[in-house]
């Protein structure tokens, strides 16, 4: 792999080259910015106005090293992220997978494409008074994100979009097995319908990456996840937000039932 291509790539998408402003996070301010922030966008911290990607150097830099390693180690499987934005993560793995000139591996980009859904509290408590569903700046919407892999040239048939809410298009999602998932939803409900759905397809060896495990709704419902079916696998921080673990073999990990 050429690093340098996946370094320059890692500061483009996060564009730290540039540097612009911050979207100011109130609902009701959209489209006023702060000004550029660097230490703010190499944490991942602010939400850009250019960016094509929230993450941080660091997550992105983890985004990178895990599917080098998937290729590396020859985890079978395609990549999934849930949540996209403007596509930043998901160009990326399929950058590396440029680099590497694979072409037998699918990136499947999903999101609803119209922000995030309103909480559905009786169902699942832990969303109660959830507000990130009037934040319009989370909305891009599958034209933008296309356009934006094309603007890499990374844009073609190895790139599967996946439109609607986690919950109704996942569990009959014609895909699989997976290398890596990485899940960006930040609801319990949005996180849970995507581990429900690809953890199982996730293969021994396989990559999680958690984007938001900082919000309480999103670490419970990992936590519960990985409770229910005993999954003891180690978690890895990546920064102040992000984290990862690895399904390891069979045999390995005698406790993880899926």
């Amino acid at each position: 792999m050429n690093r340098l291509y996946t370094d320059l790539l890692i500061k483009i998408i996060a564009n730290t080259i540039y540097g612009s402003g911050s979207q100011v996070i109130d609902p009701a301010k959209m489209g006023e910015s702060t000004p550029f922030n660097r230490e703010d966008r190499l944490q991942g911290r602010d939400w850009p106005t250019v960016a094509h990607s929230m993450a941080g150097i660091k997550r992105l830099s983890n985004v990178r090293d895990l599917v080098q390693r998937v290729i590396d180690e020859n985890v079978p499987g395609d990549f999934i992220e849930t949540g996209v934005w403007r596509g930043g993560c998901c160009i990326l793995m399929k950058g590396v997978l440029a680099a590497n000139e694979v072409t037998d591996r699918k990136v499947y980009v999903a999101d609803s494409f119209d922000g995030l859904p309103q909480p559905d509290a009786e169902n699942y408590p832990a969303d109660r008074g959830d507000t990130l569903h009037e934040y319009r700046q989370l909305a891009i919407d599958q034209a933008q994100v296309e356009s934006n892999f094309a603007a890499y040239d990374l844009l073609d048939d190895q790139v599967v979009f996946v439109k609607g809410l986690f919950g109704d298009t996942l569990p009959g999602l014609e895909a699989g097995p997976f290398a890596l998932i990485r899940l960006d939803g930040d609801m319990y409900e949005s996180t849970m319908d995507s581990l429900e759905a690809l953890y199982p397809r996730l293969s021994p060896g396989g990559f999680a990456i958690i984007d938001d495990f900082a919000l309480p709704p999103c670490r419970q419902a990992v936590e519960d996840y990985r409770a229910r079916h005993r999954i003891g696998a180690t978690i890895h921080d990546i920064d102040w937000t992000g984290c990862w673990w690895q399904k390891l073999i069979a045999g390995n990990q005698p406790t993880e039932t899926r």
